[in-house]
């Protein structure tokens, strides 16, 4: 992890294999290139009330909607030997996974569960001595539903001290073989289907956006983002005062990541295009690195997107030695002011484009390789210039393709773990 490394001409060279029929393999990719595969902890571990684990928001969720759930999921807290030999079959050089939360701090009291505890050291073992480098994720969309109940999680700024003793615990625990921590798992698709949309963990969202009984859109997308954010630049400081001089690891956040493009080459498209850019990655992105949200997000949304202070803007910006960037899909975007007038104002309404999605998106049948990667990049390599006069941070991207990208060429019969 010594540069920034953009990955344009590798996979713009991987879409035209994929016409042409040919066969790739390692061999063909920068040395230190690393593949691997990626889970969290509720779609992998299962073994949802053993050791002490307790419920977390995903429990919840599911459960009270009578929907197929994490209950026993691939059973990966049983069979995680089993699944390391995987990927030692398969050629896999790391294995990106989540911690619970819940499973690691069941109750209130903070004292840790030494079970759940165990099981954590166990797979990192397994994973270490097999050659197998593991990149944790310290928040999946699964807090514990304690915090839940007790002051409603992410809408409330109290969450920021909880997370971090959390981290803390973490990075004492497990810091001494884990090179790569990221905090929040796509911190900004997490706020919005969980808060504006209420389609995933917590569920909350104004009545008119779903059926949900607790939440606003119009505010609590931004607050809850605001929190993350702040979350994260405490977790990360905590890691630079504490442990990085130690343990020598890096600190960063994963965002969901769209390809857009705009429909058409009129002015008004192009101008839709910078509003999708802005609102769905800007967001998070621009705090990173600016210490502010983008100037559009600011005009639009107005008194209910927060306000850093002087001194968390200074702390929120740098804060990521690596961004993650999570991505599957990729968008035509179309300007259609005032499409959603009528409405009340949520995160949808405030971005006021249209948006259409390349491929089948309810069944991940996309185009994944030219038309998504081509039109992300430069974006995200613009906005990360900047970062180049920080002396005292690194930055590099974490590009998490891992499972996602092997499957797809092996399906394909374009890849060889050679």
């Amino acid at each position: 992890m010594g540069q920034i490394l953009f990955l344009t001409i590798i996979f713009l060279a991987l879409s035209s294999s994929v016409r042409c029929n040919h066969v790739y393999s390692k061999k063909d990719f920068p040395k230190g290139f690393v593949f691997g595969s990626s889970t969290s902890a509720y779609q992998w571990e299962g073994a949802v009330d053993e050791d002490g684990r307790k419920p977390s928001i995903w429990d919840t969720y599911l459960h009270t909607r009578n929907v197929a759930n994490g209950d026993i999921a691939a059973d990966g807290y049983h069979k995680y030997k089993e699944d390391v030999q995987l990927m030692v079959e398969t050629g896999l050089d790391a294995f990106r996974f989540s911690i619970s939360w819940s499973r690691l701090i069941p109750n209130r009291s903070g004292q840790v569960n030494l079970k759940g505890l165990q099981f954590y050291k166990n797979l990192i073992q397994e994973l270490v001595s097999h050659g197998i480098e593991p990149h944790v994720t310290l928040y999946h969309y699964d807090h514990p539903q304690y915090l839940e109940d007790e002051y409603g999680g992410w809408i409330n700024r109290r969450m920021i001290e909880d997370f971090t003793a959390y981290a803390d615990i973490c990075f004492r625990e497990f810091g001494n073989y884990v090179k790569s921590w990221t905090t929040i798992n796509e911190a900004n698709i997490f706020t919005v289907g969980g808060y504006n949309d209420g389609n995933s963990p917590p569920g909350r969202c104004s009545q008119s956006r779903g059926n949900c009984s607790l939440g606003n859109s119009s505010t609590e997308p931004y607050i809850v983002g605001h929190n993350l954010l702040l979350a994260h630049a405490s977790v990360s400081r905590l890691y630079k005062q504490k442990y990085k001089d130690i343990q020598g690891g890096s600190v960063g956040l994963s965002l969901f990541t769209i390809g857009f493009k705009p429909c058409t080459s009129s002015k008004n498209d192009g101008i839709a295009l910078q509003r999708a850019r802005d609102f769905f990655m800007g967001w998070m992105l621009e705090p990173l690195v600016f210490g502010d949200y983008p100037d559009e997000m600011k005009r639009t949304v107005g008194s209910r997107l927060p306000v850093f202070s002087e001194e968390e803007s200074e702390q929120v910006k740098g804060s990521s030695d690596f961004v993650g960037v999570i991505h599957y899909l990729s968008a035509t975007v179309k300007s259609e002011p005032s499409s959603l007038s009528g409405t009340a104002p949520n995160f949808f309404s405030d971005m006021d484009v249209s948006i259409t999605f390349f491929g089948n998106v309810t069944t991940f049948e996309v185009r994944v390789i030219e038309e998504n990667i081509r039109f992300k990049i430069p974006y995200i390599q613009l906005s990360l210039q900047t970062l180049k006069c920080y002396q005292s941070i690194f930055l590099s991207f974490f590009f998490v393709f891992f499972l996602f990208l092997t499957s797809m060429l092996l399906s394909h019969g374009l890849w060889k773990m050679s």
